[in-house]
C-alpha cells in the first residue's frame, strides 16, 4: 500500500471515555469519534476502528496514543504515547497561536496550560482529587436522579446559586441532600453544582496565576454542557468573545496525538489485531485476594446455606392491630408494617431524593391502597428511626423515635438471639454493634467518610456502565479480584484507572470493591485489632448486603459465616416496628396523611 495515502490517527483512552481523531495528508481532520468505554477499552476501540474503516476505506496509518488508561495499552501494544497535556499543547501551538490559557476537563482529571511567548508552556493537572471533573458532575446527576445531559437544561432554568462543596464528593452529597430537604429546586442545584465545579477548577489549577484570554476550552463536559461554560465564564469574568470552543472539543488530546504521530505505519487489520491481543499481553500482579466463589455451583450451595434467617411474613393486611416502623435514611425511605406476632405484612422501599416527608407520605398512600377496608385497620403503635426520624415523628404524629443502632439490634436479635456482632451498611453510613451476653457493649459508626457505603459502590458501578445488581453479580464470579485498598471515593478513582491500565476485568474490579468495603469497615471504621472481637455470630444488615459479593468478602476476611435475612435493606424499619410493638401503646391512632 502506498505511503502517500497515509493518515495519522490519535487515540485518547481516558478513565471513562475513548476519543479518536484522524488527519489526512493535508493535516485536515476527516474523522472524529467519542464514546464511553464502560471499563472495556478494547471493545470500544474495535467499535471505533470499525466505524473509522467504514468511513475512510483502507489506508495505512501512523498512530499515537494518550490518556490515563491509554498509557497501559500503548505500552502493551508498543505504540507511541504522549502525555495528555503535551498533546493538547501541540494543538494550541499548531492551530491556535493566539490562545493564552487552555482549560481541559475530563472524566476524572482537569488540566490548565498557560502560554506566554518565549516561554515554555506552564502545564498543570489536578492531583488525586476528582473535584471539578466530569465524574463529579456524573455523581451529582445520579444523586438528583437525572441523566448527566439533563443537568444542562435544569441549570439553564435556575434562579439562585447556593454554596456546594466541590472539593470532595462526600461533602457535596451532604450539601446537595440538605438543599433537597429544604425544597430547593433541581434547577438551582444543577446550576450551583456547575458554579462549584468552575470555582474548583480555577482554584485548584490556577493557584494565583491570572487566567488571561483568549481561553481555549476542551474536554467532554465543556463540549456537552453549555451551562458549565457559562458558569466558568462568570467565575473568570470573561465574555463570549474571550473564549474559544473548538470543533469537537472533547477530542483535543486525540487531535494533538494525530498531529504528532510519526514513525511506523499500520493497516486497520494490524491495529485491530493489536487490540485483540491485549488480553494475552495483560500481566496482573497477584493481589492475594481469593475469588469469592469458584463458580455458579458453589454460589448456589452457599445461598442454600443462608436459608432460615428470613424475616417472618404474615398474611395480607386485613383488620385488627398493626405496628408501623419507618427508617428514613439519607437516600432511601423504608416502611414496614407488622402484626401482633411480629410478622411482616407490608413493606415499602423508595429513594427519597432528599425529601423524607414526601417519600413517607407517598409510601403511606401506597400502603393504604393495598387495604380493602382501611377503617378496620388500627395502627396500634408506630416508631421512626434514621436520618429523618425527628421530622417524620413530628409531622405524622408517630408514637416513638428510636436510635438506629437499637432498631438494627432488635432486628438482629430477631434473626438470631445469640448474635455477637451486627454490621449495618447503608447508602452513606455504616454502623457496627458489638454484643456481649445479649447486651450492646460497643458501637462504632463512620463519620465524614462514605467510602465502603452503598453510594460508594453505586457510584463506581454507574461509572463503569453497570447497574448495582449486575455489578454485584459479576463480582461473585471474578477469577482474580483486584486489590483496591481502602481509599476514599476520590482516591479510589486513580486506583481503578490503574487496575484498568493493568488489564483487570470489570468483574475483578467489582470483586475488589467488595473486599474494599469490608477492609474499610473492619480496619478504618472499627479499627479492629483482632477478628475475635466480632465473636462467632455475625448478622449483616442494610441495602449494601443485598450485594452477596460483599457478604462473601466479609466471610472470607473474618472466617465467620454471616447471617442475613431476605430483605436486609428493611432491617431498620422492621426494628422500629418491633420497638413500637414492644411498647404496646394504646394511644391515639397516628395520623397517616
Amino acid at each position: 500500500m502506498n505511503h502517500t495515502e497515509t493518515y495519522r490517527i490519535g487515540i485518547d483512552i481516558g478513565s471513562t471515555t475513548m476519543k479518536a481523531c484522524v488527519l489526512n495528508g493535508a493535516g485536515e481532520c476527516i474523522f472524529t469519534d467519542y464514546q464511553r468505554h464502560n471499563a472495556n477499552p478494547r471493545k470500544a476501540a474495535l467499535e471505533i476502528l470499525g466505524r473509522m474503516r467504514e468511513q475512510l476505506g483502507e489506508h495505512t496509518l501512523q498512530m499515537m496514543m494518550t490518556g490515563s488508561v491509554g498509557m497501559g495499552y500503548a505500552e502493551r501494544m508498543n505504540i507511541d504515547f504522549e502525555q495528555e497535556v503535551i498533546a493538547a499543547a501541540e494543538v494550541i501551538s499548531k492551530k491556535y497561536p493566539d490562545i493564552h490559557t487552555l482549560i481541559d476537563m475530563g472524566g476524572e482529571d482537569s488540566k490548565m496550560i498557560f502560554f506566554e511567548e518565549g516561554r515554555v508552556p506552564d502545564m498543570r493537572m489536578n492531583g488525586n482529587c476528582a473535584g471539578g471533573t466530569g465524574s463529579f458532575i456524573d455523581q451529582t446527576a445520579t444523586l438528583l436522579g437525572v441523566e448527566t445531559a439533563e443537568l444542562d437544561k435544569l441549570a439553564s432554568l435556575s434562579d439562585t446559586i447556593y454554596p456546594i462543596a466541590s472539593r470532595c464528593g462526600v461533602f457535596s452529597k451532604t450539601d446537595i441532600q440538605n438543599l433537597l430537604a429544604r425544597g430547593v429546586s433541581k434547577n438551582d442545584i444543577a446550576a450551583s453544582m456547575f458554579r462549584a465545579v468552575a470555582m474548583q477548577v480555577v482554584s485548584a489549577l490556577a493557584r494565583g496565576v491570572e487566567v488571561k484570554p483568549k481561553v481555549f476550552l476542551c474536554g467532554g463536559p465543556f463540549a456537552y454542557l453549555p451551562q458549565l461554560r457559562v458558569h466558568l465564564q462568570h467565575v473568570l469574568e470573561l465574555g463570549e468573545e474571550d473564549c474559544v470552543l473548538p470543533e469537537n472539543p472533547q477530542c483535543v488530546p486525540a487531535l494533538g496525538c494525530a498531529l504528532k504521530a510519526k514513525g511506523k505505519y499500520y493497516t486497520f487489520d494490524e491495529i485491530e489485531s493489536l487490540f485483540n491481543n491485549t488480553d494475552n499481553l495483560d500481566v496482573i500482579a497477584d493481589s492475594g485476594l481469593e475469588p469469592l466463589f469458584e463458580g455458579e455451583k458453589e454460589y448456589e450451595h452457599w445461598l442454600d446455606g443462608k436459608k432460615g434467617f428470613e424475616l417472618p411474613k404474615g398474611d395480607a393486611i386485613s383488620e385488627g392491630d398493626y405496628y408501623l416502623g419507618v427508617d428514613s435514611g439519607s437516600t432511601t425511605t423504608k416502611v414496614v408494617l407488622i402484626d401482633g406476632e411480629g410478622k411482616m405484612v407490608y413493606s415499602d422501599y423508595s429513594f427519597n431524593s432528599g425529601d423524607s416527608y414526601r417519600a413517607f407520605s407517598e409510601a403511606l398512600q401506597r400502603m393504604t391502597s393495598k387495604v380493602a377496608h382501611p377503617e378496620k385497620v388500627n395502627i396500634a403503635g408506630s416508631a421512626a428511626t434514621g436520618y429523618g426520624e425527628s421530622l417524620l415523628r413530628t409531622a405524622f404524629s408517630l408514637n416513638y423515635g428510636i436510635v438506629e443502632t437499637m432498631a438494627h439490634f432488635m432486628t438482629a436479635r430477631a434473626i438470631d438471639p445469640k448474635v455477637t456482632f451486627v454490621l449495618d451498611i447503608g447508602g452513606q453510613d455504616m454502623k457496627a454493634i458489638f454484643v456481649d451476653n445479649g447486651s450492646i457493649r460497643r458501637i462504632e459508626i463512620n463519620e465524614a467518610c462514605s467510602s465502603g457505603c452503598g453510594s460508594f459502590i453505586m457510584t463506581f458501578a454507574n461509572q463503569l456502565g453497570y447497574s448495582i445488581g449486575d455489578f454485584a453479580k459479576i463480582a461473585c464470579f471474578a477469577t482474580r479480584p483486584y486489590d483496591l485498598g481502602t481509599r476514599c471515593t476520590v482516591f479510589m478513582n486513580s486506583k481503578v484507572k490503574q487496575a484498568m491500565r493493568e488489564g483487570a476485568s470489570v468483574a475483578d474490579i467489582a470483586a475488589g470493591f467488595s473486599y474494599s468495603v469490608i477492609k474499610n469497615c473492619l480496619f478504618k471504621v472499627m479499627k479492629l485489632h483482632s477478628i475475635d472481637e466480632l465473636g462467632e455470630i455475625i448478622v449483616v444488615q442494610g441495602g449494601t448486603f443485598k450485594n452477596h459479593s460483599v457478604v462473601r468478602a466479609l466471610e472470607k476476611m473474618t472466617g465467620r459465616n454471616a447471617r442475613f435475612c431476605d430483605c436486609p435493606e428493611l432491617s431498620g424499619a422492621y426494628g422500629a416496628a418491633l420497638y413500637a410493638k414492644s411498647m404496646k401503646t394504646p394511644q391515639e391512632k397516628p395520623q397517616t396523611r
